[in-house]
């Protein structure tokens, strides 16, 4: 059987929860395995051109084998913007906005044209604004690609959680998988936020990542990679 090819969207219910240290590390342990896999991060805010390589798409650049140069993560991440807020807000103190249908076709044009895995990493929650009209959870149902969504186990987290994938269901979006990553210093167990998810997450999978353990991201890796040679 020939090489298969398979794209992710890798989305949260908010910011800071991982998104990137998740994309990241299964990059990393694909990329050992030597399974074909590349890493987008098609829009970025709070983006500094002088240190271009700390920044979300100079991490995973790293992962990679890249040097996170400017030019380098121009290529896998087209959107950046300088102030740390929303990309809608962001692109509007530069005079700019995001152009919904040009973010889709970009994106669909790197996952026609990719071997292997790729996996794309939005920005935010599920309903950060890109513009007046569109949010994250629009540029991922127009991708249609399998969707996985991040989750902390911080107190408030299962409320989030739970609203975020209503909010996926709204627009007939059923993640492929949910991944519940603990959050520092949370007063909520992994295992209590586990008990509480799972009775509402039906059919969907539930991927416990505890902190600086490489077996939740092994584990991960092999279920975004069943299939691919």
């Amino acid at each position: 059987m020939g090489a298969m090819k398979r794209a992710h969207f890798i989305t949260a219910t908010g910011t800071d929860l991982g998104k990137t240290w998740l994309t990241a590390g299964v990059a990393g342990v694909c990329a050992a395995r030597g399974v074909a896999v590349r890493a987008l991060k098609p829009v970025m805010s709070g983006f500094d051109e002088a240190q271009p390589q700390t920044s979300d798409a100079g991490v995973l650049l790293e992962k990679l084998g890249g040097s996170g140069t400017a030019a380098e993560v121009a290529r896998i991440s087209p959107w950046r913007f300088a102030a740390p807020l929303s990309p809608d807000r962001a692109a509007a103190l530069e005079g700019r906005s995001i152009d919904f249908a040009a973010l889709v076709d970009w994106c669909r044009g790197e996952i026609e044209r990719n071997p292997g895995l790729l996996l794309i990493e939005g920005i935010g929650g599920v309903m950060v604004p890109l513009d007046a009209r569109h949010t994250v959870r629009e540029w991922l149902a127009a991708l249609g690609i399998p969707v996985v969504l991040v989750a902390g186990t911080y107190l408030g987290a299962l409320s989030h959680t739970l609203t975020a994938l209503a909010a996926l269901r709204e627009a007939g979006v059923v993640p492929a998988a949910v991944v519940l990553n603990e959050s520092a210093g949370s007063t909520a167990s992994l295992e209590d936020g586990a008990a509480s998810l799972s009775p509402h997450l039906g059919r969907i999978p539930l991927i416990i990542l505890r902190r600086d353990d490489a077996a939740g991201l092994e584990a991960l890796a092999d279920f975004l990679t069943k299939g691919i040679q």
